[in-house]
């Protein structure tokens, strides 16, 4: 593999320690009890050290979607066409999607990337289309991938990002779109994790109990198949059962770690992906926040795995990054409440406790 081909393996950037206590002070002055705003002190904390500020911000997110067909659709394992993945590009790109009224309603960019989807060639005003190919082989009976192909996959993601922080985007958020993605990312969860597909393994777009047993037994025995193959290497994992939109999410995820870019982790596609990228660049983990936790079976154990904790909780199974659109409010929120609250000073109210 040549250097560029490595690219991301180059080192990441370190948030700021200084600053960070700085914002740990801040909190500690503004005008109301220690801690009493909980995981949003944390969030404009951890904020500040990733921006390099006391004084957050999030002004200008970034929101990607990136669409891929998958061959184990062949499997029967989704409640929905093939079809769909091409249907639901137009509708992101034309406004009709949850995220598009999500990134409408916060002012970011949108930006629908096409990694490689299956039909006719076509022309979506505001989509991208770059196919690596028609889709994804079936990973019950192959890879899913070359491994030129999966690099070609991260670098469209690494690409994105780039864009983002050209445009001076604040925060980036991927977003995902695929038929038969759950069953990829479960199948990915099972060889990075070491554990069967039964603990892994959800209803995704809304299958049946039936579906999901025969669904839980495609990925065993893919896992099964694969598993002396790959070993415990992420980039094979990725390559072997991935999808071309996960593998462009977990190179979006590299890049930004690496070009000092704060990210916001969507729900269980987007965690496997953001797993992907920890096992190949441990310090990644430290420009992630994580939007929400996903009523998908396997995305609890993924954020433990990941040591993160969501910022909502609300039973959302949409994915294509709605969770974490979601979870930009609080952010900003978060944000707001860090710099505009007065501190004990300005105030005039005494911050000393008074003693017992």
């Amino acid at each position: 593999m040549t250097e560029q081909a490595q690219w991301f393996l180059a080192a990441v950037q370190q948030p700021d320690l200084d600053v960070k206590q700085q914002a740990e002070q801040r909190q500690l002055q503004l005008t109301k009890p220690t801690g009493a705003l909980g995981d949003l002190e944390q969030i404009a904390i951890n904020l500040s050290a990733l921006q390099r500020t006391v004084f957050p911000k999030i002004n200008k997110p970034w929101i990607t979607i990136f669409a891929g067909d998958h061959g184990v659709v062949a499997e029967n394992i989704s409640a929905y066409p093939q079809a769909v993945t091409r249907q639901m590009l137009q509708n992101f790109a034309s406004g009709g999607a949850a995220i598009s009224v999500i990134a409408k309603h916060h002012h970011a960019h949108l930006q629908v990337i096409d990694c490689g989807t299956v039909g006719d060639s076509y022309n979506y005003v505001g989509v991208e289309c770059h196919t690596i190919r028609a889709g994804t082989a079936n990973f019950a009976e192959q890879a899913a991938m070359t491994n030129q192909e999966c690099l070609a996959a991260l670098e469209l993601g690494k690409n994105s990002a780039d864009l983002a922080k050209a445009k001076d985007a604040d925060i980036f958020i991927a977003g995902e779109m695929g038929i038969g993605n759950t069953c990829s990312a479960s199948a990915l969860a099972c060889l990075l994790l070491s554990e069967s597909a039964q603990q892994l393994t959800g209803l995704g777009t809304g299958i049946n109990i039936e579906q999901l047993q025969h669904k839980i037994k495609v990925i065993d025995q893919a896992v099964k198949f694969h598993r002396a193959n790959v070993a415990n290497d992420a980039l094979k994992i990725l390559a072997t059962v991935g999808g071309l939109e996960i593998a462009a999410i977990t190179g979006a995820y590299l890049r930004c770690a690496q070009i000092g870019l704060p990210i916001i982790v969507d729900g269980f596609i987007s965690s496997v992906a953001a797993l992907c990228a920890v096992r190949i660049q441990p310090q990644s983990r430290e420009w992630m926040l994580f939007g929400h936790q996903s009523a998908e079976y396997g995305h609890q154990r993924v954020l433990k795995e990941l040591d993160a904790q969501p910022i909502l909780a609300m039973n959302l199974r949409l994915g294509e990054g709605s969770g974490a659109g979601s979870a930009l409010s609080m952010i900003q929120l978060a944000c707001v409440l860090h710099n505009q609250m007065a501190t004990f000073a300005e105030a005039a109210v005494t911050g000393d406790k008074v003693a017992d």
